[in-house]
Parts: C-alpha cells; sequence; structure tokens
C-alpha cells in the first residue's frame, strides 16, 4: 500500500511547532494522557531522553499554547482548535509515521545546512 502524503495542514503543523522528534514525542504523551501534569525530568525518563532534550521543547510548546504550566509540572491544555490539531497530528502519526519523522529530520538538516552555509573555513 503506498504512503499517502501528509495533509498540509500537519505539514504545516510541524513545520511551525515541531523541532524535535523528543519534541513531537513530548506533545503526543502529554495529549494522550490530558489529566497528568509532569516535570521535565520525569518526562524525560519516561521518554528515554536527556531532561535538555524534553524542558526546552516543553517550554517551546507552552510558549506556543499546547501546554500549561505550573509549578514546573506541563499538562496539555490548550485551545479547542489546537486540541483538534493535535488530535488529527497524533492521528495522523499512527498512519504516517515515516514521512513525519522524515519531515522533522529534513527540517532539522534545512537549518544545519544554512547555518554552515555562514562558517568559516579554513580550506577557503
Amino acid at each position: 500500500m503506498p504512503i499517502q502524503p501528509l495533509a498540509r495542514t500537519i505539514q504545516d503543523f510541524i513545520l511551525k511547532h515541531i523541532h524535535t522528534v523528543a519534541q513531537m514525542e513530548a506533545l503526543l504523551f502529554l495529549h494522550a494522557h490530558p489529566q497528568e501534569r509532569w516535570a521535565a525530568a520525569d518526562m524525560a525518563k519516561r521518554l528515554y531522553a536527556t531532561e535538555r532534550e524534553i524542558a526546552i521543547p516543553l517550554t517551546e510548546l507552552h510558549r506556543d499554547g499546547f501546554l500549561h504550566e505550573s509549578d514546573g509540572l506541563y499538562q496539555f491544555q490548550s485551545s479547542p482548535e489546537r486540541a483538534t490539531l493535535v488530535a488529527e497530528f497524533a492521528e495522523a502519526y499512527r498512519h504516517q509515521l515515516i514521512p513525519i519523522t522524515n519531515l522533522i529530520h529534513g527540517k532539522l538538516r534545512s537549518i544545519n545546512a544554512f547555518s554552515d552555509a555562514f562558517k568559516w573555513r579554513k580550506d577557503r
């Protein structure tokens, strides 16, 4: 069965809000457990990541209006429109894992290639 292309809304969501696979996993985990509150360190252990890999993305997701933070604990809480978008993203991830992770990794490669263009090299 051929892989379906990602919906434009999902692509736009990833390009605007998801910067790493760890950030995606944190958002999807909190979305699946909306009543639970998690510290970055505890979530990092749960997701087999470092605290730094999780803390910064959680802060970004909070800033973008997907999470509520209180006393260093994060919980999924967003507007109905954003909650619907995250639910659609979660559903797409279940069926289109490879295109989604490729888009995230491709985004990172593009950023790295762009920054590399400005590095001074001795051989030039």
